[in-house]
């Protein structure tokens, strides 16, 4: 076991499936000798090569459209893009072609390609830099969106994501790269995509989160002082609905954190989804903790805009008692 950051594992997990298997490359902006924005990929160009950690020009879409057509070829690429806010020049090569590659060509032709992205607020960073558009990318058939909350569950999910034989979206929450520790093995293990984690059990309310919304979840249901059953959902796209549903029908409350806009968040699913398989379990209407419908604002603002632990706590105090 190491003692890892979220960073670390991410890395750990890229030299481990490098070192497996030599179709893996990475490309992206600044991603070699640099080490990458966030230095996620900090020693790989020296210890891999230019021609597998490969720095690119400033333009997303030349990334994407690229890493595509070495998927295609028979390689496994990773494509870094910088911030979430970036994804915007590359979602014709994301979802025109990534996402329905093998449809077109009825399998004769996949994409097993991860596009590796840091997600989220929290950072004090300017304007495209601290978005979460996950909901976007849930809503286009073909891809798989996975989002982990610990380093743990980042090195699973990654490798995972890197042996897929479909396009994969890795958001990185960034609040978290660097934020704790944990004991993470040095082995090779995998999370399965798909499948969600029961962070700790409970009996009063299900909270359902992902990414690093799930530490100030913890951080709420610390303070409450309830017995709250918290779910990690770590991919997004699919969602483990089953997990979702046996334990709202148990609880018979639920509230939805995330910190993308509330209208059309990926929570405003998951709510109509619990109405329709837990309604006759429900004890009160389901509750929705996000950010606002507005733009994310800069940084003086931006931790009043972020979901919080206070928030989170009005809600637990609402919800039960209804």
């Amino acid at each position: 076991m190491a003692n890892l950051t979220l960073v670390q594992a991410i890395n750990l997990a890229l030299i481990q499936e490098m070192e497996r298997d030599d179709r893996v490359m990475i490309l992206g902006e600044d991603v070699g000798p640099n080490g990458g924005v966030f230095r996620v990929t900090e020693g790989l160009h020296k210890r891999f090569g230019e021609h597998r950690v490969v720095d690119t020009p400033l333009a997303e879409s030349g990334i994407i459209g690229t890493a595509v057509g070495l998927a295609m070829g028979g390689l496994r690429p990773i494509a870094e893009i910088q911030f979430e806010g970036f994804l915007g020049p590359a979602y014709d090569q994301i979802c025109t072609h990534a996402a329905r590659m093998r449809t077109r060509t009825r399998s004769a032709l996949t994409v097993p390609l991860v596009i590796r992205v840091p997600v989220g607020g929290g950072i004090h960073a300017p304007e495209l830099h601290s978005d979460s558009p996950e909901a976007i990318y849930t809503h286009n058939p073909g891809l798989k969106v996975v989002m982990p909350s610990s380093p743990r569950d980042a090195k699973g999910l990654l490798l995972s994501a890197i042996r897929d034989p479909d396009p994969v979206i890795f958001f990185e929450p960034k609040r978290i790269y660097r934020a704790f520790r944990e004991e993470v093995p040095e082995d090779e293990y995998t999370v399965p995509i798909g499948e969600a984690r029961v962070v700790r059990k409970g009996s009063e309310l299900t909270m359902i989160s992902w990414g690093a919304s799930v530490i100030q979840c913890m951080n709420a249901i610390e303070a409450s002082g309830r017995d709250i059953e918290l779910i990690d959902l770590r991919t997004i796209a699919p969602f483990d609905m089953e997990t979702v549903s046996a334990s709202v029908r148990r609880t018979g409350r639920a509230i939805v954190v995330h910190e993308a806009p509330l209208s059309c968040g990926l929570g405003s699913e998951i709510a109509s989804r619990i109405m329709e398989e837990c309604f006759l379990h429900l004890e009160a209407p389901v509750q929705r903790v996000t950010g606002f419908d507005t733009i994310m604002p800069y940084y003086k603002l931006e931790l009043e805009y972020l979901p919080d632990a206070d928030r989170i706590g009005k809600a637990i105090n609402e919800i039960v008692a209804y």
